[in-house]
């Protein structure tokens, strides 16, 4: 029998900061790195059990008001011409909403599916694009209790706004203000000097769109999780380390050698498939790896840069080699990281703009549709487990936009395990599933 629910919205309203932002800061300068960001918004629901103490949920409401004081640019609105967010402390969207379904019941069916957690998604929310995006409020919310308790909070974000490491240091904030009932003057976390360090470009005249008008696909993607736990990571190493004729040089991390076992099942050949090339897209957080910008090391917006690994089949004994894929993982993001280490913000801007014009502009790797694009998100170190706002830590958690291919990488609960979420097509997920490799390490 098909599993059945339905989500009923309670009602809809904007939360604004609990005092207002001052005359000073009503212009928010938007950053190179906003301006490059990809236009779509961003959801992330987390399930948490057990949240039947209603002064809990409003405390969630009342903290998130407390917290914008702080984050104003969540509750302005993008301004006309897209250079800037108007702060004039507009509100973040915040939606309740109801669930016929008990959070147990729904947790055994997403364990099967893990496309179900899209209904939670705060409402409209599927229907933002690259059309409606800069109109739409930066910041929505959506609270849905199930029966006899339990929670899903989902976060959505405008991606020109803020990046991954932006919206999950605020979830952890969030949480900690709720929890623990922090007032407005004391929250004091992120700094908003992007927009000055890498300032807003004419790009007319710098950049030429993607030839594929990006990474997105207009297929349809599918959610699946594989869990990789401390003994399989174990077994992986020493896979990478009983190679024969091959020395890495380095220890991998766990992180690089999951990316690279899932990647070499996906490039890999079969009796009615091949793939020629394949581009692995690494996004490297900037924050603490430049030595010249110790400034940066908490700042509010994008910071990212997408780092591309480039694949092609042009030898079947590397394709089959994980030692080959992983030293291009490292040596890619190596290589990245050495240029930044000492850049000047006109240095870095530069190297972002090299990178899309050779990666994803040109016709050699954007153009072709033979390249098979995936992006390797690690939110592992990340505190997104410990998001507790006074009714424990999460029990599940969903990414995604479903806009691309994406590996999503997180630590288990215990954090000696690795989770990741795959967004794939179908034709992929069902590779993915056969291959031995996967089913020797991944529980799934």
């Amino acid at each position: 029998m098909k599993y059945s629910m339905q989500v009923n919205i309670l009602s809809k309203n904007l939360i604004k900061p609990s005092l207002p932002t001052p005359k000073h800061l009503e212009n928010y300068k938007l950053s190179f790195f906003d301006q490059v960001a990809d236009v779509a918004h961003l959801p992330l629901v987390l399930f948490y059990p057990h949240c039947d103490n209603n002064s809990k949920i409003d405390e969630l409401e009342e903290s998130l008001s407390r917290i914008l004081t702080h984050l104003y640019p969540l509750a302005g609105r993008f301004a006309e011409d897209e250079s800037s967010i108007l702060c004039l402390d507009q509100g973040v969207t915040y939606i309740k909403a109801t669930v016929n379904c008990k959070l147990d019941d729904f947790l055994q069916q997403a364990n099967k599916d893990l496309d179900l957690a899209l209904s939670f998604w705060p409402q409209g929310i599927m229907d933002v694009d690259d059309t409606n995006l800069f109109v739409t409020p930066v910041m929505v919310v959506q609270v849905t209790t199930f029966e006899c308790g339990g929670l899903a909070l989902s976060i959505s974000h405008a991606h020109p706004a803020m990046d991954g490491f932006t919206t999950f240091k605020i979830i952890y904030e969030w949480a900690k203000v709720c929890k623990f009932g922090t007032p407005s003057k004391e929250i004091n976390f992120m700094n908003f000097n992007l927009g000055t360090l890498f300032p807003y470009k004419d790009l007319t005249t710098i950049l030429e769109p993607p030839v594929d008008e990006g990474k997105r696909t207009n297929s349809k993607l599918i959610a699946r999780k594989f869990v990789f736990e401390e003994d399989a990571i174990s077994r992986l190493r020493q896979k990478f380390d009983s190679t024969t004729g091959e020395g890495l040089g380095f220890k991998p991390s766990r992180v690089e050698m999951i990316t690279t076992l899932l990647w070499r099942s996906l490039i890999r050949p079969t009796t009615s498939s091949h793939f020629k090339r394949s581009i692995m897209s690494f996004p490297l957080n900037l924050r603490g790896k430049v030595a010249t910008l110790p400034e940066i090391s908490n700042s509010f917006g994008n910071l990212i840069i997408d780092i591309p690994i480039k694949f092609e089949h042009d030898d079947e004994t590397k394709m089959e080699s994980l030692h080959h894929l992983i030293k291009l993982i490292k040596e890619s993001v190596q290589v990245i990281i050495s240029k930044c280490v000492n850049a000047t913000p006109d240095e870095i801007v530069s190297l972002v703009i090299d990178l899309y014009k050779d990666n994803y502009a040109g016709l050699e790797w954007g153009g072709d549709n033979e390249v098979v694009n995936f992006t390797c998100a690690s939110l592992c170190r990340f505190p997104v487990q410990k998001t507790d706002f006074g009714w424990g830590n999460p029990s599940l958690m969903h990414f995604g936009s479903r806009h691309c291919q994406v590996f999503w990488l997180y630590d288990t609960e215990c954090e000696t395990g690795i989770v990741v979420q795959m967004d794939l097509e179908e034709k992929y997920m069902d590779k993915l599933a056969c291959d031995q490799d996967i089913m020797d390490f991944a529980k799934f």
